[in-house]
């Protein structure tokens, strides 16, 4: 599972790298030789929404995501597991309605035709993609959700906590 795990934020990581470079790209030269790159804003935009979902994806099942720790510190360790365990819950019921949002959407928009304007790229596609990543969410959730009924979680410490 880490390998699948690490493919994810290695292809939200190259998507990053690729968005950043195409904002650079395309704002130097329009300010350098008033030209810039055909679509670059919708591209930006629509990577960034496939790279935001997949980050999710793989920072839910690790438990990496950003926590407030004040209750769950004071708390003796299986409350702190059960806390876990509602929270895992409720981030895997937020999630899955958000992943059949995106599909109604990804619907929605393969049925309008949308398009970018200056290529004329389908948008469609982007949100099939974002889609999948709030899929994968689900599914990573799931998996840990799993694991921490049976007591395997991955993280089961604070995130600054030494022992």
């Amino acid at each position: 599972m880490d390998r699948v795990i690490n493919g994810v934020e290695r292809f939200a990581g190259g998507l990053l790298a690729f968005v950043t470079a195409l904002a650079f790209i395309s704002v130097a030269l329009r300010y350098l030789f008033s030209w810039p790159i055909p679509d670059s804003y919708d591209l930006s935009r629509n990577l960034l929404g496939i790279l935001i979902f997949w980050g999710i994806a793989a920072s839910g099942y690790r438990g990496e995501q950003i926590t407030v720790d004040l209750i769950w510190s004071a708390l003796p360790p299986t409350a702190r597991r059960r806390l876990d365990i509602f929270a895992t819950m409720l981030s895997l019921f937020a999630m899955t309605g958000l992943a059949l949002a995106l599909a109604l959407k990804v619907l929605d928009l393969h049925a309008s035709g949308e398009a970018t304007y200056d290529l004329a790229l389908p948008i469609w596609p982007f949100a099939l993609f974002t889609w999948a990543g709030s899929v994968a969410a689900v599914v990573l959730l799931l998996a840990r959700l799993v694991r921490q009924i049976a007591g395997t979680a991955l993280a089961e410490t604070a995130p600054f906590d030494n022992r």
